[in-house]
């Protein structure tokens, strides 16, 4: 198969997988198989969004979490993937911070939520800093893992021909690590959608979280599955735009 079918392809079942879905359960509420006023059918749904992007309460609450995310995912992403090439480069400092990012890398960072509001307090930093904690330690861990899987014939040569420790950090470690840290990058962003969605529940009055959970508490039940089908959506998107951008900067990866 030529990789323009292969695209094709993969194109075609990405789209048939979710549509079907859509499809069955229109079938199943309309036929009375799921009871339609805890499963309202996404025909009604579609009706609802339209209701809701009308008012501009969709597009408000969606574009303050995008920002939460996006701010929040800088503040730890470029910091986790500076300090995980000069753990995977420099031995004295993975020996010494490697077990301390494994472990705090398995607190659940939702159970984090309280003491981060408790330190930064309930406004935009607070939100900022438990979406930056959320992903840090999965991108170090990454990204540590990207530089120790270079071969290390690629660092002697370049140590061989004068390259200092700058230029081997970005001329070898760098592009070497790439692949994992587009992985680790893509797993951070749905963990900072979860995180920012559930912190949103608790303190919060805006965002697409606070829309779940302040439909819920109105059993506006419409409203709270446009909420729950948007934030899924914005999971795909965040992980597509992540993915153009590792087609551009490792398209070597893609060739293999």
């Amino acid at each position: 198969m030529t990789r323009s079918r292969r695209r094709l392809a993969e194109t075609a079942l990405t789209v048939a997988a979710p549509l079907a879905l859509v499809v069955l359960w229109e079938i199943a509420a309309r036929s009375g198989l799921i009871d339609a006023r805890f499963w309202p059918p996404p025909s009604s749904l579609a009706i609802t969004a339209g209701e809701l992007i009308a008012d501009g309460t969709l597009a408000s609450n969606v574009g303050i979490s995008l920002v939460r995310i996006g701010v929040g995912f800088s503040i730890g992403a470029i910091p986790a993937v500076v300090l995980g090439l000069v753990m995977g480069l420099w031995w004295p400092a993975r020996a010494l911070l490697l077990p301390i990012a494994s472990a705090l890398y398995a607190i659940p960072k939702i159970a984090l939520v309280p003491l981060v509001l408790l330190v930064f307090g309930t406004g935009e930093a607070g939100k900022y800093a438990i979406v930056a904690i959320s992903i840090f330690f999965l991108v170090v861990l990454n990204t540590v893992a990207g530089v120790l899987a270079i071969d290390r014939a690629y660092l002697e040569v370049a140590r061989n021909f004068g390259a200092g420790a700058g230029a081997r950090f970005l001329t070898v470690a760098l592009p070497g690590a790439l692949p994992s840290i587009f992985t680790g990058l893509r797993l951070g962003l749905g963990f900072s959608l979860i995180v920012i969605v559930g912190t949103e529940f608790i303190a919060s009055d805006s965002g697409i979280g606070r829309l779940i959970y302040d439909s819920y508490q109105r059993l506006a039940l419409r409203d709270m599955f446009v909420g729950l089908v948007v934030t899924g959506l914005l999971g795909w998107l965040l992980t597509f735009v992540v993915d153009l951008i590792e087609r551009r900067l490792v398209p070597w990866r893609e060739s293999a």
